[in-house]
């Protein structure tokens, strides 16, 4: 069974979590490979993880988080997140990696955000 599920909205690759706790380390390096193997697909630079229904995840799955993050970057694409839970949230601000990603409240205000540039928008 996939680790994640992929839908393109608005030129904007959006990738869904199949699982609510990421814990099991062959489940974490499933999913590791499959968002790496999705960065070619985002097309239009726009990639988009939405954690709706992830409510935990070890320390090993923000390893490949932030593998991605810089995987995206050397390839010039915009990386967000969304609908993070406030245990998640809170393992990204213990880390501080609240600051390295983008994190967007919804999945439709992190598509709006991608559009935006500069201060005004």
């Amino acid at each position: 069974m996939s680790a994640i599920t992929i839908e393109s909205k608005d030129e904007v690759l959006v990738v869904y979590f199949t699982d609510g706790k990421i814990l099991d380390s062959q489940r974490i390096e499933q999913v590791g490979l499959e968002l790496q193997e999705a960065v070619p697909q985002a097309t239009h630079k726009r990639l988009l993880l939405n954690f709706r229904g992830v409510s935990f995840m070890s320390s090993a799955m923000i390893t490949k988080l932030v593998m991605l993050n810089k995987t995206c970057k050397s390839k010039e694409i915009a990386l967000k997140f969304c609908d993070v839970s406030p245990n998640v949230m809170e393992v990204f601000k213990i880390t501080r990696l609240n600051r390295l990603f983008d994190i967007a409240e919804t999945e439709e205000k992190a598509i709006a955000g991608f559009g935006k540039k500069g201060w005004f928008g």
